[in-house]
């Protein structure tokens, strides 16, 4: 099986699943993370060297104070517990999007798990923490334009690779595949530079209950398109 380099997933459908279930949405989120865990040994154990997940976008700010006060506090623990799952995957972290409008203990959790998981190399984990595509280019902008006005870079001078360097996604490669769960065919705002040329795989299993025989039949789903002219691969 042609792994890809590196897969990108929305994590949609934890409070839907949790309703079907009868319980709380909050139960969704919790089991959300606990399935994000078993992914990532998942992803290691395939051969994936990137993986970039959706968690909290900037719009998810708008969701009740109740959602996001449990949200919040489920990232203060799975931050925590990351440094473990870093350790035995040999996993690097990064978080993209804007960190600053978190409380400062969660900020101080993302710097500690990015600082003890810099030199790994076997899986690097991308989590996008208040993160929108639209906000990521116009950071991006305001940085490089800045740049340009100190003279630190010429105009006539920028092209796609530079820019690339004020993405929060600096150094990573593009994704090759893209998973949403749970039904929706949109992007919602996630990585729109990245996703330029990337394989797109919806599916109705919502996020918690997305285990290994789902990323498998995604996986194989990418490697029975065509890259090079688009659609699926003709049997030889």
């Amino acid at each position: 099986m042609n792994v890809p380099n590196h897969i990108a997933i929305i994590l949609d459908g934890n409070g839907r699943w949790a309703k079907a279930q009868g319980k709380p949405r909050s139960y969704g989120h919790v089991k959300g993370c606990q399935n994000l865990e078993v992914i990532c040994d998942d992803m290691k154990e395939l051969g994936v060297k990137y993986l970039t997940v959706y968690a909290f976008s900037t719009e998810n700010w708008k969701r009740s104070q109740d959602e996001i006060k449990v949200l919040m506090n489920l990232f203060r623990g799975y931050l925590k517990k990351c440094i473990k799952i870093s350790e035995r995957n040999k996993m690097r972290v990064k978080i993209i999007g804007d960190i600053s409008a978190f409380d400062p203990d969660i900020q101080k959790k993302i710097r500690e798990l990015e600082e003890f998981s810099k030199d790994y190399t076997e899986l690097h984990f991308q989590i996008a923490l208040n993160y929108g595509s639209r906000d990521e280019i116009l950071r991006g902008i305001r940085k490089l334009v800045q740049d340009a006005a100190d003279g630190k870079v010429l105009p006539e001078k920028i092209d796609e690779q530079i820019f690339e360097n004020y993405l929060d996604t600096a150094g990573i490669p593009d994704p090759d595949l893209l998973i949403r769960t749970s039904g929706e065919q949109r992007l919602s705002n996630y990585l729109l530079w990245q996703l330029a040329y990337t394989e797109f795989y919806f599916t109705d299993v919502p996020w918690p209950a997305f285990h290994k025989p789902e990323l498998i039949e995604a996986i194989e789903t990418y490697n029975a398109r065509d890259r090079r002219y688009g659609g699926v691969k003709e049997e030889s």
